[in-house]
């Protein structure tokens, strides 16, 4: 609730301070005296629009500053908090917003600088302004939606649409998020088996490089290697001074002196020796010069084999094991490529039952608005009468579009309340066709109706009582008296039978100081207050018969709480 008002240099008022508490306020005063730079000046805290005009003559700075106190357990205690606006402690609320003559006007919320699209956003929360201001919470087709639900008891059930809502949306998300991984993944699977059909197709095995090497170099120099080989054989073996001859004729000269001299049987066992690895040094190498042929097919086979390998190399790490690596990693990974399908199926499962559910409840929660639509209109038609508004005929609208993509958080419905303020005439929004006065009243209606279930915690009304006086006039007030068991309540107004009603009672005054004219509030009780009531009832001339039906006014208020 508002607790503590402050205004400076604001139009007539120079320094003003006001201190309120729960229930029913009213405001009097002459026609004139400045009620309603009172209601100017709040509205500044709710994101009204602020002009130079505003400021006092010869100030720099025109300020307003309100103090809310919000109860511990209250929704908007934990909306300020998580959204960063109130500290996890806290539960006053400071308000500070200063015009400047400049144009360097600023917006303050607990002593810190906000911007004023902050303060916007807390429009229609804290308090409500009725009268010949934007900020009515109830002209917002959001807040007429939500007063339905809560005037229909379907917090619950839309609470449970929200919920399924928020998942179906979450996991429709997840599914395009699958769908679209799954395109990534099929572009990317296609990308990999080219590379790995290359590496497939090449077959490469382990030391198939150096073996292709070694082919190369001898398919490239046979004739120098048969020419070479076929000396070496000649010189071991094929000519009649070959090596195995000459050793074989020095084995025998061993053989002898060993006959001689037992010394010398190694020397002849070594020599033997060496005529046998000779012997096999010439069997295989007249097995190569028997493979040593010119195939120049089979050279261009082997360049084009190398050729091949060189180009994967260089597209795989630059060696022949990288090459090796690349095409086990492509393996690996082609076979953990797959079985997205069967999760994007599970998903569309998952969605389908959703957006069924979200159906369901869409539909449930649109029919029972229409109920309670049906059951609201009838209470705010009997109010309207009590307020001499019975002419007045309010329609809340609940327009269906019953289509999935339709759906938002609070469901598929749109929900309007149309006016219509005399016979014959089309009902149009809220916001449309009602003055000031009417409008007051019609909120009022309202107001009282939603009572035990608005959660907006203040409640300003300005011309309510325009153009009533009174049975209408006592109705008014025991209305707003009610209201103030639910809300902390301000009234601006000039009828006795409201201003008699209220639990705490302000008179506005304007004055002439020191040559300059300002506004003074003072707070009424006892006598002070039957006198302000006297005067309501019998303007220039005050008898006692009118004092006296003023002390019983405010009597019998005060005996009916």
């Amino acid at each position: 609730m508002l607790t503590e008002l402050r205004i400076a240099n604001f139009a007539v008022i120079d320094r003003l301070t006001l201190q309120f508490s729960t229930g029913f306020h009213v405001f009097t005063g002459e026609t004139g005296a400045g009620k309603s730079i009172l209601v100017d000046a709040i509205a500044l805290l709710v994101g009204g629009r602020a002009t130079t005009d505003v400021i006092r003559a010869e100030a720099d700075e025109a300020e307003v500053e309100a103090a809310f106190t919000l109860p511990e357990d209250g929704p908007l205690l934990m909306r300020f908090r998580s959204s960063g606006v109130l500290e996890p402690r806290d539960t006053e609320l400071i308000i500070r917003r200063v015009i400047a003559r400049s144009g360097r006007n600023r917006v303050y919320l607990n002593g810190r600088l906000t911007p004023l699209h902050v303060l916007e956003a807390l429009a229609g929360t804290l308090l409500d302004l009725h009268g010949q201001h934007d900020q009515q919470s109830l002209l917002s087709v959001s807040h007429q939606l939500n007063a339905v639900d809560e005037f229909g008891g379907l917090v619950a059930l839309r609470a449970d649409y929200t919920r399924h809502h928020e998942q179906w949306k979450v996991r429709q998300q997840t599914l395009e998020e699958a769908v679209r991984q799954q395109h990534e993944r099929a572009q990317r699977e296609d990308y990999l088996r080219y590379q790995f059909r290359e590496l497939e197709t090449a077959a490469l095995a382990p030391g198939e490089e150096e073996t292709l090497l070694l082919e190369r170099q001898r398919l490239a120099h046979v004739k120098r290697l048969r020419d070479l080989g076929e000396e070496a054989y000649d010189r071991l073996y094929g000519s009649d001074a070959s090596v195995l001859k000459e050793l074989s004729v020095a084995e025998d000269r061993l053989a002898e002196v060993t006959s001689v001299d037992e010394t010398a049987s190694e020397w002849k066992a070594l020599c033997h020796d060496a005529a046998v690895n000779l012997q096999e040094v010439t069997r295989q190498l007249r097995g190569y010069l028997q493979g040593l042929e010119q195939d120049p097919e089979r050279l261009s086979a082997v360049e084009d084999r190398l050729h091949a390998i060189q180009q994967l190399k260089r597209k795989h790490g630059g060696s022949f094991e990288s090459v090796l690596a690349r095409a086990a990693e492509l393996r690996a990974e082609l076979s953990q490529l797959g079985g997205s399908q069967a999760r994007i199926a599970e998903l569309q499962e998952l969605v389908k039952g959703d957006a069924d559910e979200v159906r369901a409840l869409a539909r449930s929660l649109s029919e029972a608005r229409v109920r309670a639509a049906v059951r609201l209109e009838a209470r705010v038609k009997k109010e309207l009468g009590s307020l001499r508004m019975g002419q007045t005929q309010l329609q809340v609208v609940v327009t269906a579009n019953p289509d999935l993509s339709a759906c938002t958080a609070t469901g598929w419905d749109r929900v309007e309340y149309l006016l219509s303020t005399n016979p014959g005439e089309p009902p149009l929004p809220l916001a449309k066709v009602a003055s000031g006065g009417e409008l007051s009243r019609v909120m009022l209606a309202l107001k009282t109706v939603l009572a035990e279930r608005d959660a907006v915690p203040t409640l300003i009304f300005d011309e309510v009582d325009a153009g009533v006086g009174g049975a209408v006039a006592e109705v008014m007030g025991r209305r707003l008296k009610a209201l103030g068991a639910h809300h902390q309540v301000f009234c601006i107004t000039h009828l006795p039978q409201v201003a008699s009603k209220a639990d705490l009672h302000f008179v506005v005054e304007k004055a002439v100081q020191q040559k300059r004219t300002v506004v003074r509030v003072r707070r009424l009780d006892g006598k002070a207050r039957e006198d302000e009531i006297a005067r309501m009832l019998g303007g220039l001339r005050i008898t006692q018969a009118v004092r006296q039906t003023a002390a019983e006014m405010v009597s019998d208020a005060r005996e009916e709480r």
